[in-house]
């Protein structure tokens, strides 16, 4: 089978801050407007292009950086070399026709520049601030190991009024079929036709007024007040419920640690944000436009709407089974239809949605 080869020109422009390629400065030549690059001395080069060394360092860059691009793929270290030869080639002959003056160069290689420190800082800042045991021990008690120790199963049958609700309580009370009356009645049972089950979840996975009257019930009962909450009112039948084992913190110490460094890195950045001076200078809305005048109703097919929207980031053992979740909150702006339209599929938002976290 023939093997695909990934050119050069498409790898990380980190390859160009490490094991730079020199040559030893020749007579008149000047360092005055950078620092010095590293110079490769012929010990450590692996090629010579016109007189300029190639850095082994370089190709040992190249060739990790492509065997993780690839998934382990291995390709022929000629091709590589042969790459960065082409590299230096092109380099030199730009040079040579001095595109590295020109306005549009400087501003890209400027802006490489601050991608590259920018990092670099990141992993400066990661380097000496590591995730320390005691900070992902305390994450593992507090997502895993010392809460939501129970799961529920439950059924539930949501409905637009109470009065609604109440009307099946009382069906309940006789003695009526939850889960026939879940079928027919409940706002996201009717096509599902799944008798309202809700399957094994822990309490923070639903929204609170829901997940409080699913602790306050007892096994095998239901609720005898209707339960509100901003997808309608809930009917709810606690069927079960068992303790959670939560996995070793071994198990999920992979997952907490990279979560944990964001946490840090994003700390980072919102001090350092509070000690600049900033001064935007563009507005970044649009200008205030003439008031046009009022359109019909009928014409008012759509409007921007912000809402939130949950993003949940699961954590999961061993076996693939979520035994926690980091819950972001993200606003979202896209245009609506009008009330009427959505008022046709009040199932979409029907399922108790998990609780936001603040």
């Amino acid at each position: 089978m023939k093997q695909a080869f990934i050119p050069l020109l498409i790898v990380s422009t980190a390859l160009i801050a490490t094991g730079c390629d020199q040559k030893a400065p020749t007579a008149g030549s000047s360092t005055a407007s950078a620092p010095a690059a590293p110079v490769v001395n012929k010990a450590d080069a692996i090629a010579v292009v016109n007189g300029k060394y190639i850095a082994k360092a370089t190709f040992d860059n190249l060739e990790k950086e492509i065997a993780e691009r690839a998934q382990g793929q291995s390709f022929p270290k000629e091709k590589l070399l042969e790459e960065l030869i082409q590299r230096e080639l092109l380099v030199q002959d730009a040079e040579q026709k001095q595109l590295d003056k020109g306005a549009d160069v400087i501003s890209r290689l400027e802006e490489a520049k601050k991608a590259i420190l920018t990092q670099a800082e990141i992993e400066n800042f990661m380097k000496t601030n590591p995730v320390t045991d005691a900070e992902i021990k305390a994450e593992y008690d507090s997502k895993i190991g010392g809460n939501n120790t129970t799961e529920y199963k439950a059924r539930h049958i949501l409905v637009k009024t109470e009065a609604e609700a109440k009307k099946l309580i009382a069906e309940l009370d006789k003695g009526a079929d939850f889960t026939k009356l879940a079928n027919k009645n409940s706002l996201d049972g009717k096509e599902a036709q799944n008798g309202g089950d809700l399957g094994w979840f822990v309490a923070n996975q639903m929204v609170e007024p829901f997940s409080k009257a699913v602790i306050a019930l007892e096994k095998g009962k239901y609720t005898k007040e209707p339960v509100q909450t901003q997808f309608g009112w809930h009917v709810i039948l606690r069927e079960d419920s068992r303790a959670q084992t939560p996995p070793p913190i071994e198990a999920v110490k992979e997952q907490l640690t990279p979560m944990l460094q964001r946490k840090k890195v994003q700390a980072m950045l919102e001090t350092l944000r509070k000690q600049a001076k900033v001064d935007i200078l563009m507005p970044l809305k649009d200008e205030a436009k003439p008031a046009e005048a009022p359109k019909p109703a009928a014409a008012d097919a759509a409007k921007p709407v912000t809402e939130e929207v949950v993003v949940e980031e699961e954590i999961k053992d061993k076996d693939g089974k979520t035994v926690a979740k980091e819950v972001v909150v993200e606003e979202v702006t896209e245009e609506k239809a009008p009330a009427a339209a959505e008022e046709k599929k009040p199932a979409e938002a029907a399922k108790p949605a998990p609780e936001k976290k603040k």
